[in-house]
């Protein structure tokens, strides 16, 4: 072996070994970096279009970039997600104390079904009322339980919180100043072809923007709809459904229906017919619809990704990564496709040389 190779060879052990090290010293601020990564991506045409008009004041430009990206997005999602955390305490107040029976109120709808639906579901191992109603009044306290213990962990983790979110706001803003020479830079240590590095690196902002700001319109929008037909029926914790309407949301195909329509159900067996029908027609053609429409139009039209392979993408995304992974599951899924897309065109030009 000679020695330029045995040099090499050095290297690169030495190259993996620090990325590890950086790696492993970064993973605490994690979240922070993620997401200070993916509003620079989303909004970085707004902060070119800013640099154009102030005549290429990079500073001033990623400046007011940053206070428009605190205005429009952090603040709303601190307010709301405060006032999620009160409203998920006090739910778990009525649910530990018997005032809210989710149990009960199972057994309520399965009491009021026909004699058929019960075989059928007894035939399907599910016919054990009693059972089901300890379940799920177990499962709605836990979860109340683990919104209620947020509250007293976000009032112990204010100083870390502020600093996760000072760690974003300053990267955020060199990111949004010094993007595109990064871009350049990172694409010229790929050692791949010019056309094969600007397919993946178009396929990479755009899967992130239309991933992000389609999933976020959507579920946001269903958010609001859903709680605000909660909040006409009379239905206490508007904001809590709404909110949780909206995080099931990000899942394509199941979505908020998982909340409004046992509720939809309940009312029709238990008689109050016309809230029962209300709910129903707002869900299936007003909160369906907007799933329908938007999702394909935002999410898919951009991204080019299959429903399914979405819908699989985030789930895995989710199960892995936590709250990051309805991004990171798609831009995964996109690359995975776009990678085997090019793998035809690498091996002619393989075979060319």
């Amino acid at each position: 072996m000679d020695n330029s190779n045995l040099y090499f060879r050095s290297f690169l052990l030495l190259l993996a070994a620090v990325s590890i090290a950086f790696i492993w010293i970064l993973l605490p601020y994690f979240g922070s970096i993620f997401w200070g990564a993916i509003l620079a991506i989303i909004f970085m045409p707004l902060n070119r279009r800013l640099q154009g008009k102030l005549g290429g004041r990079r500073n001033l430009a990623a400046l007011i970039t940053l206070l428009i990206i605190v205005v429009i997005v952090i603040l709303p999602l601190i307010l709301i997600s405060a006032s999620l955390v009160q409203e998920g305490a006090t739910v778990y107040q009525r649910i530990s104390s018997g005032e809210l029976n989710i149990g009960a109120y199972f057994a309520q709808i399965m009491n009021a079904m026909p004699s058929s639906v019960h075989d059928l579901l007894t035939r399907f191992g599910v016919g054990d009322v009693l059972s089901l109603r300890e379940k799920l009044s177990s499962m709605a306290l836990e979860g109340s339980k683990f919104l209620a213990s947020q509250a007293v962990n976000v009032g112990q983790n204010t100083f870390q919180f502020l600093i996760g979110m000072g760690v974003m706001l300053y990267l955020l803003f060199f990111l949004l100043r010094d993007g595109g020479h990064l871009a350049r830079h990172s694409r010229s240590l790929i050692p791949l072809s010019e056309e094969h590095k600007l397919h993946l690196f178009r396929k990479f902002a755009t899967v992130v923007r239309a991933t992000v700001k389609g999933n976020i319109v959507v579920a946001a929008t269903q958010g609001a709809l859903g709680g605000m037909i909660f909040w006409f029926l009379g239905i206490q914790g508007a904001l809590f459904w709404g909110v949780l309407m909206a995080f099931l949301s990000l899942l394509p195909a199941v979505g908020a229906a998982i909340i409004w329509m046992p509720v939809a159900v309940y009312f029709l067996v238990t008689g109050a017919i016309w809230q029962g029908v209300v709910l129903t027609l707002f869900g299936v053609m007003v909160i369906g619809l907007v799933d329908n429409v938007l999702r394909p139009l935002l999410v898919g039209k951009d991204t080019k990704i299959p429903d399914y392979v979405i819908l699989v993408s985030t789930l895995g995304g989710l199960a892995v990564f936590g709250l990051n992974g309805f991004v990171i599951g798609p831009l995964f899924a996109a690359l995975f496709i776009a990678c085997w897309d090019l793998f035809p065109s690498a091996i002619k030009m393989n075979q060319e040389e």
